[in-house]
């Protein structure tokens, strides 16, 4: 019997130990990007093109509208072939600006493709330096915390190597922390600043008597 159970549990052994001999790590990419000077500008370059593609739609759908407005306008003065000519203006118009929001910003479209050329050259440069990290540490896994897919509901500070990725990209942490320290000082600073402002008026209203003295 003993021996049974332990031909059972030998496996779960097994499994324990090799994964206590494997190492492991976490990093956050989603922090990372933010704080990547070249990221920011390909972010500056896809909102800038969006804002353009977005007028480019927007212009072609005001086009059909104002072909709508001015046809209910005039339909009344207007004979059947010159309505029917009209109409399939409108309709030929709408198609237009459907497929070039489809073309833009439908499944694979413009729009998406034109986001992996411009984020290509960042990414491959994270995936790099999250690769040296890797080796230098010797980790067998390596997991992104800000990945939609991965629920980590725990982390340990003691395996997250963000900081060691961010030095090989060039990014200091130490440098970025301080900044950050700086920045909610000022910002906690600034509270007091403008509460003491806002109990002035209120004291300066208090004090003020609308009424006139008597003589």
């Amino acid at each position: 019997m003993k021996k049974k159970i332990f031909l059972l549990i030998l496996p779960f052994f097994c499994i324990v130990l090799s994964a206590k001999a494997q190492k492991f790590g976490y990093i956050d990419t989603e922090y990372i990007t933010s704080k990547m000077p070249e990221y920011q500008t390909a972010q500056a370059e896809i909102e800038k093109l969006t804002a353009k593609w977005i007028k480019e739609v927007s212009d072609k759908n005001d086009e059909v509208a104002k072909l709508e407005r001015s046809f209910r306008a005039e339909e009344v003065l207007l004979t059947e072939e010159m309505k029917q000519q009209r109409q399939r203006t409108i309709t030929d118009k709408e198609k237009e600006a459907k497929e070039l929001q489809n073309k833009i910003f439908g499944f694979n479209g413009e729009l998406l493709k034109k986001k992996q050329d411009i984020m290509k050259p960042v990414l491959d440069e994270v995936a790099k330096a999250v690769e040296k990290v890797a080796r230098l540490k010797r980790l067998d896994f390596l997991f992104d915390k800000s990945s939609d897919g991965l629920a980590m509901l725990y982390t340990n500070p003691t395996h997250d190597y963000t900081d060691y990725v961010m030095e090989e990209l060039g990014i200091s942490p130490d440098q970025l922390k301080e900044k950050e320290r700086e920045e909610n000082e000022a910002k906690t600073s600034e509270e007091p600043k403008a509460s003491d402002a806002t109990d002035k008026t209120k004291s300066n209203r208090k004090n003020t008597n609308p009424k006139k003295e008597k003589e």
